[in-house]
């Protein structure tokens, strides 16, 4: 039976078998899987069964769900595929794959250039001076109940969201009410924090 290994800092934290044609994850209580964290989306992704294959796919999430590294709407998991749900990793499992047949030939990855390294530099408030390094692939910032949003490295860079609270973030004094990609340099306000996003 296939089944997904969820992992948070490395650690494995629970194992779910699959036994539904359609099972879902996200962080409210209707769903098939609940991840109760802030960086994962109240209706954020879904398991199809169809046989033996299974696929995965994003229903429109505020972080996106990523598999082995890559973005995806929709996509065919193979044993030991690497899933990216909010902060959680989570490992795809099937044994059936491993006994296969010969693999296939693996298609040939487009180049990826030089992952850059990030960090947000706190310049008001009590935390002033504190650098946060953008180390995982969502990094979320701010207080609960006040305005909380998220860092998220993707392929192409860094992108900044809204994920609670009733003030949006802003950048360069623009409220954030859509994902928004970050330039180096950008200021970006927190309720009444103001931090810089800086690419080295």
């Amino acid at each position: 039976m296939p089944s997904l290994v969820f992992l948070l800092d490395g650690a494995v934290v629970k194992e779910v078998e699959l036994v539904k044609p359609r099972t879902t994850l996200g962080r409210r209580p209707n769903n098939d899987i609940v991840i109760d964290n802030l960086t994962v989306s109240g209706e954020h992704a879904v398991l199809h069964m169809q046989g033996h294959a299974v696929e995965v796919e994003d229903l429109q999430s505020t972080n996106g769900t990523f598999v082995n590294g890559q973005p995806v709407e929709r996509q065919l998991l193979r044993d030991g595929d690497q899933i990216i749900i909010g902060k959680y990793e989570v490992r795809f499992a099937d044994a059936r794959q491993r006994f296969a047949s010969a693999p296939q030939p693996a298609a040939v990855a487009a180049p990826v250039s030089a992952p850059q390294s990030a960090l947000v530099r706190v310049l008001t408030g009590p935390g002033a001076g504190r650098e946060v390094q953008l180390t995982k692939v969502v990094t979320t910032l701010g207080k609960p109940g006040e305005s909380v949003a998220s860092i998220t490295h993707r392929p192409h860079g860094y992108v900044l969201a809204q994920v609670d609270g009733n003030t949006p973030p802003s950048v360069n004094g623009q409220d954030v009410a859509e994902p928004r990609a970050l330039a180096h340099g950008d200021r970006i306000r927190l309720a009444d924090v103001e931090m810089e996003f800086t690419l080295r």
